[in-house]
């Protein structure tokens, strides 16, 4: 890792979090103000979150108005960070049982 991208990732770490900021400059925040923006910014759903540990569930959020969908982890300590997002949700339904 060069000198200059370090530096840049670093700045971008320590960048406060402004209220203009778009979903994307969202990396980590408070777990309640995250999912408020999730919900009232830009209109996502919670549609399901299991345990990856003792201590982080995840989370997909999904925006049945656009399509877009956000994978969201959150921790114990009240902190909750985007990990993954995308476009063209799609929901599945489960195969019947052939029996």
């Amino acid at each position: 890792m060069t000198l200059k991208s370090a530096f840049l990732i670093g700045a971008l770490m320590l960048a406060p979090h402004t209220g203009t900021a778009q979903l994307a400059d969202v990396i980590c925040d408070a777990t309640a103000r995250l999912e408020q923006r999730l919900s009232q910014v830009h209109g996502a759903q919670k549609q399901g979150q299991g345990l990856r540990g003792p201590d982080a569930v995840l989370q997909v959020w999904i925006s049945p108005r656009t399509g877009d969908w956000t994978l969201v982890q959150s921790y114990a300590n009240g902190t909750s960070c985007i990990v993954a997002m995308g476009e063209h949700w799609e929901s599945l339904t489960p195969a019947a049982d052939p029996a």
